[in-house]
């Protein structure tokens, strides 16, 4: 392992935190940069007027990007153990999502490590890639870093595989079915059967079959018109301390405004030009007298002590629908509250032991890869 950064990332370092700052890169001469990451951090933090953050956390990350390796075998060994670090936070520092000079500092580290590291392993670090997407989205780095696009589904073969499993499963029972339905045509009294079930349609009383089959609609998530939104501009209710007001660019000419119960658990700041998954067939309503037009989807723990939106990936469009393998369907234009379709379909939403968002293990897909969370086997709502 190397024992410190090379002087073309410190140069990255400094100009990541210049930004931040809202420095001058100049504030560092050229011959500054021959000091450890320490010492660059400590004086421009110092230089922004803002004080510093000299804690132990903060100095344990800043430490890790001056020892990151130089060689992509070890960096990515590094990079699996940073992947461990970030299974179960969105951020490096705290529970929350305000990125710290320590998220910077270990991007600006590792940033050229992940650029070049194949897709095999790139799939292999799927809570470092959620990390680098977030932070790359949240910051304004300009052209200072190559932007790393996500195109890769940031989860396991195991998981394909079990959706290919679960899809044979579903082709095996749909051919049982057409079997027992045939065997049951050459049965005696099945003729007296029909001929009753059609007796009884006409009569408007709906055969047990078709209640089954408009039971299992009713479940679907196809019901739901799941889209990806970007917060444009966050805001804290004004009557409500529980509760934030976002507005959130759907791809339509106008924006939605939704309200949301995040305000213990995200600042207004933190919510803004971040991207989260919505619904955005739920009936219009009042919350507390403010008009809301959506659901944003979040992840919560058991306890619900840390939730967090979730998270679509880089390369999603804004305003595409989240898809779902081998369940299609229209959504309804409007959800009916009077039905409950959402506190039906909400229960079999959750993210896997990978933090990938689910409806029954089957992954909220877009064209830039799953939405994720932080959170692993978190309930979705």
């Amino acid at each position: 392992m190397a024992a410190t950064a090379s002087v073309s990332r410190k140069k990255l370092m400094v100009s990541a935190l210049c930004k931040h700052f809202s420095l001058n890169p100049n504030v560092i001469p050229a011959d500054g940069l021959e000091s450890d990451v320490k010492s660059l951090y400590l004086s421009l933090s110092k230089a922004s007027g803002h004080g510093f953050n000299d804690s132990n956390e903060v100095m344990k990350w800043v430490a890790f990007a001056e020892a990151f390796p130089e060689t992509p075998e070890a960096a990515f060994e590094v990079l699996k153990g940073l992947n461990d670090e970030l299974s179960g936070k969105s951020v490096l520092l705290g529970s929350g999502l305000k990125l710290s000079e320590a998220d910077l500092v270990v991007f600006s580290a590792v940033h050229s490590s992940l650029v070049s590291l194949s897709e095999t392993n790139r799939e292999k670090l799927p809570h470092v890639l959620r990390w680098m997407d977030y932070v790359q989205h949240k910051e304004d780095f300009g052209d200072l870093f190559e932007k790393i696009l996500i195109r890769v589904p940031a989860f396991e073969p195991s998981v394909a595989k079990s959706l290919a499993a679960a899809e044979a499963e579903f082709k095996e029972s749909k051919a049982k079915k057409t079997e027992q339905s045939t065997k049951n045509v050459d049965k005696p009294g099945t003729e007296e059967k029909v001929t009753r079930d059609k007796d009884a349609a006409k009569g408007n009383t709906k055969p047990a079959q078709t209640e089954a089959s408009e039971k299992d609609k009713e479940l679907s998530v196809s019901l739901l018109n799941i889209q990806v939104g970007l917060i444009r501009k966050a805001w804290k209710h004004p009557s409500a301390d529980s509760l934030l007001v976002e507005e959130i660019d759907v791809g339509d000419a106008k924006s939605r405004q939704v309200v949301s119960g995040l305000a213990k658990f995200c600042s207004p700041e933190e919510l803004t030009n971040r991207r989260v998954v919505l619904i955005t067939n739920v009936k219009p309503g009042k919350l507390r007298d403010v008009m809301s037009e959506g659901l944003v989807l979040c992840a919560s723990n058991e306890d619900h002590t840390v939730v967090e939106p979730l998270l679509p990936p880089e390369g999603a469009k804004i305003g595409e629908r989240v898809s779902f393998s081998g369940i299609d369907g229209k959504p309804e234009d409007v959800l009916n509250p009077k039905k409950k379709q959402l506190e039906k379909i909400t229960p079999n939403l959750f993210t896997d032991e990978k933090g990938v968002a689910t409806f029954k293990g089957i992954p909220f897909m877009t064209t830039g890869g799953p939405c994720t969370s932080s959170i692993p086997k978190a309930t979705i709502k």
